[in-house]
């Protein structure tokens, strides 16, 4: 472990939560879990957060506005880039349909989950890959088009899984509402789409999916859990010379 001097050291943390509650309170859990494991036994790593209304952004990504998105979003980075954070990140995975816009405006650095996945995925050694995530993450070109350059395929649900999948995201996940039901649902979409698509992997897309698939595996794939490597990789920078 590091010294407490070296812990003086450590940058500081600028996160956009609020998008929603739900997972914002657990990637403070995990950062704090995490700090404690690879830097020290008790304190906390020096975090920023900005808790943001979500309402605003759900109706824009509901009505394809993502210009709206970008513009508020980077005036709430640039509010933690002025209450002194080096970097930041944002704790949900659908604004980052916006990430390359947001990085240009930004005057700090910006921790993209997609990029720090995809990444961890090659790590794993999985080559073919099924994304959950909300709608609007599950039609995007964001994953595929960053795992394609690593030489790695994304596969998505069908239109009624996705539908599915959608729906308890926003219906349930979102307000904090974990449900067994639900959760063997989700994996029964991944036993399908092992047998039927041939994936070897499973990403958790969306930040609240955590919450409900808390295994390493599902359906005896590998899960990767993007709240975790993003929380892994934040810390990461904070501790980088």
């Amino acid at each position: 472990m590091r010294s407490a001097r070296a812990d003086s050291s450590v940058k500081i943390l600028g996160m956009i939560g609020g998008t929603g509650p739900e997972s914002t309170v657990e990637y403070y859990r995990r950062l704090i879990s995490t700090y404690h494991a690879r830097v020290s036994e008790s304190g906390a790593p020096p975090i920023i957060i900005n808790s943001v209304d979500n309402k605003n952004l759900v109706k824009w990504f509901t009505a394809g506005d993502l210009p709206s998105v970008i513009d508020f979003l980077a005036a709430e980075i640039e509010r933690l880039a002025r209450a002194g954070a080096d970097f930041a990140l944002i704790a949900a995975v659908t604004p980052h349909l916006g990430f390359d816009k947001l990085q240009q405006r930004a005057s700090i650095p910006l921790l993209s989950i997609v990029e720090a996945t995809a990444d961890a995925a090659t790590k794993a050694g999985v080559r073919r890959l099924a994304l959950f995530g909300t709608r609007f993450t599950m039609h995007a070109a964001l994953f595929p088009e960053a795992f394609a350059r690593r030489g790695l395929t994304i596969v998505v649900p069908n239109e009624k899984e996705q539908e599915f999948i959608h729906g308890k995201y926003m219906g349930e996940l979102f307000v904090g509402a974990i449900l067994d039901e639900t959760r063997a649902g989700l994996v029964d979409i991944v036993e399908t789409m092992k047998q039927r698509d041939n994936v070897d992997g499973l990403i958790l897309g969306g930040t609240e999916l955590s919450l409900i698939l808390r295994e390493p595996t599902a359906a005896g794939l590998p899960v990767l859990d993007t709240t975790q490597i993003h929380v892994e990789t934040a810390l990461e920078w904070m501790l980088r010379e």
